[in-house]
């Protein structure tokens, strides 16, 4: 059985057509320019299409036989707003949504691949093993008062989550510094570094929380951190990381921990309702 793959950015359609490869899946794969890594090539045959065009992709899947496909890495939702044309299908689509959120586009568009008899299933359908577990990931656990700031951050990024705002929050010394809006996961954080710098604080021990919306959809915008997440902790002195444990992907996952035990950086996996 062939299963379709549409890659968006980052390694996450990488790894899940590496992982396909060793299951002997053969995959489809749709990709958009200057989104998806062109090493995902290597790997698969890509046919690219333009961000906005929505018939012709679904044509190709069912042309091949597809009946599956899976939703790998992400297209940035403020790319919505940068003037593309979509075609006739995702113009009547746009105009009947109610509103602009990430799960209200994606579900839509996964409504338009069902009705032509492809069901989107879960993005970490060959990547379970990178899920992470609960606990803690690292030899070094939060401290006292990081816990703290998880247990709020915790809190208000369910709250934002729950809105399809972002998944989240930076928190310093018991106060809510940054919260993830469209710019993505790393900007955020970033962006609090530079808040508190600006504020005359020493900018380290700042704890970041990512977790997955209050009725995460598995098939789309799952939260997933990296090595290159890794630099980012790094230039902004992030002290412990808190994501969401069976929702959340770590890629390179050994790899990851380690050089997180490099950093000192502590890393919990938390329940959905939070570090107890």
């Amino acid at each position: 059985m062939k299963v379709g793959l549409i890659a968006g950015s980052g390694r996450f359609p990488i790894l899940v057509a590496e992982e396909g490869r060793r299951r002997d899946v053969e995959f489809v794969a749709l990709g958009i320019p200057g989104v998806t890594d062109p090493a995902l090539e290597k790997l698969t045959p890509v046919q690219y299409f333009k961000l906005g065009q929505l018939d012709k992709p679904i044509k190709v899947l069912k042309d091949a036989g597809v009946t599956r496909a899976v939703m790998a890495g992400k297209v940035q939702h403020a790319s919505l707003f940068g003037g593309i044309m979509p075609d006739l299908r995702a113009g009547k689509l746009l105009m009947r949504l109610a509103d602009k959120r990430t799960d209200t586009i994606l579900k839509a568009v996964a409504d338009e691949f069902s009705k032509d008899g492809i069901e989107l299933v879960s993005s970490a359908t060959y990547l379970g093993h990178l899920l992470v577990p609960a606990g803690p990931l690292t030899r070094r656990s939060p401290d006292a008062a990081e816990l703290a700031d998880i247990r709020l951050g915790w809190k208000a990024a369910k709250a934002v989550a729950g809105f399809d705002i972002g998944q989240t929050v930076v928190v310093k010394d018991g106060a809510v510094v940054a919260v993830e809006g469209m710019e993505g996961t790393d900007a955020c954080i970033l962006r609090a570094r530079d808040i508190a710098a600006s504020q005359g604080k020493k900018t380290t021990r700042l704890s970041v929380v990512k977790v997955a919306k209050p009725k995460q959809d598995m098939r789309f915008d799952i939260p997933v951190i990296g090595l290159d997440s890794l630099k980012v902790f790094a230039a902004a002195s992030v002290s412990a990381l808190a994501v969401e444990a069976g929702t959340t992907l770590i890629f390179d996952r050994a790899e990851f921990v380690r050089k997180a035990d490099e950093q000192k950086l502590a890393v919990l996996g938390c329940p959905p309702e939070g570090p107890q």
